[in-house]
């Protein structure tokens, strides 16, 4: 088993035949580059190679009505004349005659990945597939999409294998409204999605797509939309919202699989979505999602149209799915009002169906503020301020992709993975391929020198232990060994602890994370001077004694664990960037080893791996467990979870309110910030001296760029595979088209249309042609 890759060659054939500025960007070389790329890495090798199939039509009928999959079967015969006219009816679609070959294939090859994953031929793994399918409807192609690749792997994994929980992750640019249309009443089905949204402005211009939409009938609280109504949205903007609204949701729905839609449009340099996420944040954003459904995890490229940037992209979420340590995250990790905002938002929309929200701090739904007119209308494709927001963006791309390369030159894999500490031989244990146990000891003088005003060393067993923990520190923080682990004797887990942070601050560290779960007490000569941040699980009581030691008392169900995690413990993190964790499990942490192998794999992101675990020498069971972690496996399923205690909740909403304004990345609402001004950028960080992240490059591009839209409101032809967006087809009441390419009722169509003609720059077209 391992992680398994699915495409064919075949799906590159599709392409463009006439000049349409608005498809142009949908290009065989997005699948070519991307797979060029893992096979440069070598990343390629290391997964199971699984061929791509040709859906049938069955398979097609999941989701899609015979009529209009009689429509696509069509094209094959059609020529270029009566192929253009027929894209001409939908909404940013073309169509070639292998089209009907490629969509097949890339449904298949889905079906493929799901197989594998479901019977347990691979853990994880990724269908790099086109023509993409967020977008398609039951009878309407749509957006690039032709038929619902993932739509319909989560219909087959339901009735093949009667799955009864997906959970589908949508972190494309653009609105996957066709995933929403096709389950927004099941819910069986979690569709999350974050999009550039622009109050609105932005394709597909759905009032559907904002946050107060979260599904309908028994699917409430099931459709999760996180609306971006700003570009320039960076790192530190994706990873709060899947630590304060999508990951609570997520493992309170306790999936059974998870998909993802991954378009890399919402990327930096694309010139769809001109975010500024690097390459690295998807890698992380891949990873917190491994512990859920026990690891099996099914991605499915959808957009992207940056190459450079789409190919690192594609290239960093398989080293996660491969379990590889993440590249710490680049840039400051203060996420801007905006971003604050739409959190916000969604965190209030989704509370009345989630208990993992009720009990923590949610705003009501604030009224998004306007965006800030830069006095001109927006730019249109071939125009040339179009041409020139466009270069702006690959330029900035350029650089950061620069940046990204040297990074990883500078943080290559380290030959060992995971090292041990064992105090004794215990034949039950069995570990990990790959996971070495550590027998170099520091020197027996330097080892004696640093233990010497221990007394708890003096015993021969101690001293080894730190001698071996020692040499462990070093080989970490020297990039020889990604993590490790420790058992230590009882009465040396304080001593061995405080050794560690001297060896590492000895060694240049500048910032250490130390996780302690139990009876372990802080150091008394360690400086508060912001180099170790100290967090204490199982104190008597919540305080923060300074912004770099907080004690939380022990928790009493598993949800107040997952909410410490997501809400306290990862924020922090994240935002402190710690060179190296270290997490102590002492006398009475009271953790089960599966708590403590999800905790250890949720702070694999923040350190880039690099952590050290110290656990008593009494539980080898547990060692196993972090070991089989720390080395890139998935924790084991928790299943469903214990909801978190009043007092709990009490606790951490407390340390939450009294932490924030130190800690950015605990904030969930920006209701205490002043709006921006109107020569303020529009990105503004929560915390002023930092409010523009990343540098200047390039700002008056990527941060105060104008809002470009486009609409077309064209739908499905009429005749043979027309129909309404959800399947139903309307032959009494008369309609009129509406945006996304979605059929409307008389009445919603007018109102649509009045709100159509009161803006009039609406008929500029979006960051970029195309739309996924």
């Amino acid at each position: 088993m391992g992680t398994a890759l699915v495409y064919h060659e075949d799906m590159a054939m599709a392409r463009l035949l006439w000049d349409d500025p608005e498809c142009e960007i949908e290009c065989p070389e997005r699948l070519t580059t991307a797979l060029e790329r893992l096979r440069q890495r070598g990343l390629e090798q290391r997964c199971l190679r699984l061929e791509a199939r040709e859906a049938t039509e069955a398979e097609l009928g999941l989701v899609h009505s015979p009529d209009y999959v009689a429509v696509v079967r069509g094209t094959q015969a059609l020529d270029t004349t009566e192929l253009r006219a027929l894209s001409g009816q939908y909404d940013a679609v073309y169509f070639h005659p292998s089209t009907f070959h490629c969509a097949r294939l890339a449904v298949g090859a889905v079906l493929q990945l799901v197989d594998a994953v479901l019977t347990g031929a691979a853990h994880n793994g990724l269908a790099l597939v086109r023509p993409p399918g967020h977008h398609s409807q039951q009878a309407v192609a749509n957006g690039f999409c032709v038929f619902n690749n993932v739509a319909i792997a989560a219909e087959h994994a339901r009735r093949k294998y009667g799955l009864k929980r997906i959970l589908i992750v949508d972190w494309d640019v653009h609105h996957g409204q066709g995933i929403q249309y096709i389950f927004e009443d099941d819910p069986g089905v979690l569709y999350f999605s974050w999009h550039r949204y622009e109050h609105g402005h932005f394709w597909p211009f759905l009032p559907e797509s904002d946050a107060g939409m979260t599904g309908q009938g028994p699917g409430q609280g099931f459709t999760v939309n996180l609306p971006w109504n700003q570009v320039g949205m960076e790192n530190a903007d994706y990873v709060a919202a899947f630590l304060h609204v999508l990951l609570p949701l997520a493992f309170e729905f306790d999936p059974e699989l998870v998909l993802i839609s991954a378009g890399f449009d919402s990327a930096i340099g694309d010139p769809e979505g001109q975010m500024r996420a690097t390459p690295e944040c998807f890698h992380h954003l891949t990873q917190l999602l491994v512990p859920l459904a026990g690891g099996r995890v099914c991605t499915v490229l959808e957009g992207g149209y940056h190459l450079e940037s789409l190919a690192e992209s594609v290239c960093m979420t398989v080293r996660a799915l491969l379990g590889d340590p993440a590249l710490p995250l680049s840039g400051t990790m203060v996420p801007c009002w905006s971003a604050l905002e739409s959190i916000q938002r969604v965190r209030a929309a989704q509370a009345p169906h989630w208990t993992s929200l009720q009990l923590q701090d949610v705003a009501p739904m604030p009224r998004p503020r306007a965006c800030s007119s830069e006095g001109r209308p927006p730019p249109t494709p071939g125009s040339p301020e179009y041409a020139g927001a466009a270069a702006a963006a690959a330029a900035e791309a350029a650089v950061a992709l620069s940046s990204f390369l040297d990074r990883l030159r500078l943080h290559p894999q380290p030959p060992v993975r995971t090292a041990i500490v064992l105090t004794s031989t215990d034949d039950n244990l069995v570990l990990p391929p790959g996971v070495v146990q550590q027998e170099r000891s520091a020197q027996g003088e330097e080892m004696e020198a640093w233990a010497r005003p221990r007394v708890a060393m003096a015993q021969d067993v101690s001293l080894t232990v730190l001698g071996k923990v020692l040499t462990l520190v070093d080989g970490i923080l020297d990039g020889q060994v990604s993590n490790g682990i420790a058992a230590t004797p009882t009465s040396a887990a304080g001593d061995t602890l405080d050794m560690a942070i001297q060896r590492g601050l000895y060694l240049g560290a500048q910032r250490l994370l130390c996780l302690v779960v139990g009876q372990l007490d802080r150091p008394s000569d360690l400086a508060d001077d912001g180099r170790i941040l100290w967090l204490n699980i199982g104190s008597q009581k919540a305080e923060a004694l300074s912004m770099f030691h907080i004690s939380v008392p022990k928790l009493r169900a598993t949800g107040s664990l997952l909410s410490c995690i997501l809400g306290l413990v990862l924020p922090l993190a994240y935002g402190f960037k710690p060179d190296l964790v270290l997490v102590a499990l002492g006398p009475s942490h009271g953790l089960e080893d599966t708590h403590a192998a999800l905790l250890a794999a949720m702070l694999r992101g923040p350190s880039g791996g690099r952590i050290l675990a110290l656990v008593q020498e009494s539980r080898p069971q547990l060692a196993e467990a972090l070991a089989r972690v720390l080395s890139g496996e998935a924790p084991p399923r928790l299943g469903p979870c214990s909801m978190t205690s009043l007092e709990d909740a009490q606790c951490l909403n407390h340390l939450r309110r009294q932490l924030a304004p130190r800690w950015k990345m605990l904030q969930v609402a920006d209701s205490a910030a002043p709006p921006p001004s109107l020569g303020q950028s529009r990105l503004s960080r929560a915390q002023p001296e930092v409010h523009v992240r990343g540098g200047g490059t390039l700002a008056t591009s990527s941060l105060c760029r104008p809002v470009m839209t486009r609409r077309r409101g064209n739908a499905g032809p009429e005749g043979p595979g027309a129909g309404g967006l959800r399947g139903h087809r309307e032959t009494v009441v008369p309609r009129l088209r509406g945006s996304a390419g979605r059929v409307l009722p008389a009445c919603q169509g007018a109102a649509e249309l009045v709100d159509h003609l009161a803006v009039p720059s609406r008929r500029a077209r979006g960051s970029a042609p195309g739309r996924l």
